[in-house]
């Protein structure tokens, strides 16, 4: 029962883009790793916090604190302190006041789709400069501790700060900042790959979260001027 409205709830883009996504984490990690099965249950449970994110559904924001928690497991067994401390003390705390905000926000009676918002004036203001206040706090924390390629792993504290705020503030562009922040970490775990190739599903793993951060942006802004219209339909309706 559970199964069949929940295919129904995804459509078949959607189905499509987790079962493909699923099918080629678990293949490279069959080819490459067949040990670390911690980073395939986060690979997994990422891509499906994401499927639910770019549906709007605050489900996508529980799976992201606990694909947050295994990641830091896993930053850590490569020194990459930076992605550590990010996701456990920044990534996983703010998706957990990301999901208050979403859970205060539902669109209408649809609690399984949060209100989409627009970047305010304070906005522009408060984010450069919290962005900035928090890379160079950061850089200087990595790079104290040795973090392994302590520039790129500051960039992806920056992307990482950018993405969650723009989450908590419900703006489309949270996709877009998600999927700068893919990018890098397709870098730092492709160096990782370098010297441990087990580490290559975890590169594909975010090449993966990378389409689905891209259609995750698309699918808000559909979903954007859809709310629109039905506000604008029911002000009408409302004369």
């Amino acid at each position: 029962m559970m199964l069949k409205r929940l295919c129904s709830y995804f459509t078949l883009t959607e189905r499509l883009l987790w079962l493909c996504s699923c099918i080629a984490i678990i293949t490279v990690f069959i080819i490459f790793d067949r040990e670390s099965f911690l980073t395939l249950t986060a690979s997994l449970i990422g891509v499906t916090s994401l499927i639910f994110s770019a549906k709007g559904n605050p489900a996508g924001l529980v799976l992201m604190v606990i694909f947050s928690i295994i990641y830091g497991i896993i930053s850590f067994s490569f020194a990459y302190y930076g992605e550590m401390i990010t996701y456990l003390c920044m990534t996983m705390p703010m998706s957990a006041y990301a999901l208050i905000c979403w859970l205060k926000n539902p669109y209408g009676d649809n609690r399984a789709e949060v209100r989409i918002s627009s970047l305010g004036k304070t906005d522009f203001v408060i984010l450069p400069i919290t962005t900035l206040i928090v890379t160079v706090a950061f850089y200087f924390i990595l790079a104290a501790l040795d973090t392994t390629n302590v520039i790129p792993s500051t960039i992806s504290v920056t992307t990482s700060f950018v993405a969650i705020y723009l989450t908590a503030r419900r703006s489309p562009f949270f996709a877009l900042a998600y999927a700068s922040n893919d990018i890098v970490l397709i870098i730092l775990w492709i160096l990782a790959a370098m010297e441990n190739s087990s580490y290559v599903s975890v590169v594909i793993c975010f090449a993966v979260f990378l389409i689905n951060d891209l259609y995750g942006f698309i699918n808000w802004n559909r979903m954007k001027k859809r709310q629109r219209g039905d506000v604008t339909c029911t002000k009408k309706v409302g004369k």
